[in-house]
């Protein structure tokens, strides 16, 4: 049968009772009072499940604490994949955005999602999924919503001329 994971013993059952107790973190606490439960001398499956975890969860917070200690039974969030345009390339983006396209060169009038999905991956060689750059441009501040298009034939005295005003009483 397999020896039982050493729990470290610089910490007494007291003092991580009131840790426990001073604790902001629930789910800290819970391990916290899991672990005295151990360190009193209870079976690893009582001890979980004071905590409302399996004796295995039990064993890996085991591990955990003896090597970070208290701090180390917080909860700890992966700060998830880092951003594949660097801050330089989304400020050059941005600019792009709040400049709006170039007709002759990019042969738009306004941008969607596909032609800048098209104009990244032609700068800086990544390539996104179109539902991404929304989700990108969001991150820059820019909204979904956008004005209307504006025709580069149209005539202002033309449209001008066409408005319909009422006479003056």
């Amino acid at each position: 049968m397999a020896s039982a994971v050493k729990l470290r013993t610089d910490f007494s059952a007291k003092e991580l009772r009131r840790r426990a107790t001073a604790a902001s973190d629930a789910n800290q606490s819970r391990r916290l009072l899991s672990l005295a439960a151990v360190l009193d001398g209870m079976n690893r499956t009582d001890s979980a499940r004071i905590g409302g975890m399996d004796r295995q969860t039990l064993r890996d917070w085991v591990h955990r604490f003896s090597e970070h200690g208290p701090d180390g039974l917080k909860d700890s969030w992966s700060k998830g994949k880092p951003p594949r345009l660097s801050a330089e390339q989304q400020a050059e983006l941005a600019q792009l955005v709040e400049t709006g396209p170039d007709r002759a060169v990019h042969g738009v009038v306004r941008w969607r999602r596909v032609d800048l999905q098209r104009v990244i991956a032609e700068r800086f060689g990544v390539v996104y999924h179109e539902r991404t750059i929304g989700k990108l441009l969001k991150a820059l501040g820019f909204s979904h919503i956008s004005a209307r298009p504006r025709h580069p034939g149209q005539d202002a005295r033309t449209i001008e001329a066409f408005k319909k005003t009422l006479r003056p009483r």
